[in-house]
């Protein structure tokens, strides 16, 4: 596996929060931050996949056939502007 070095600046706050988290888990900042990169690249991936797929072959155009189409449909109740 290669490494490579990435400066990150970070609020105070959340350095201090991830140091803590770090030290509770036995793993180092460094490590913890890898990890937690790691797992939010895996979601995000996972939900770009998901809705790929759901996707199918639609486009924007099919979208807004279903947007004009509510506009004609009134407001459920307690939705109704104010």
């Amino acid at each position: 596996m290669s490494k490579s070095t990435y400066p990150l600046k970070l609020p105070n706050s959340i350095k201090t929060a991830a140091a803590a988290l770090a030290r509770e888990e036995g793993v180092s900042l460094n490590q913890f931050i890898a990890a937690a990169v790691a797992e939010k690249v895996g979601v995000l991936r996972t939900a770009a996949e998901f809705l790929r797929e759901r996707a199918g072959d639609a486009s924007p155009k099919d979208l807004l056939r279903y947007v004009r189409a509510a506009r004609k449909a009134p407001p459920l109740p307690g939705d109704e502007r104010s």
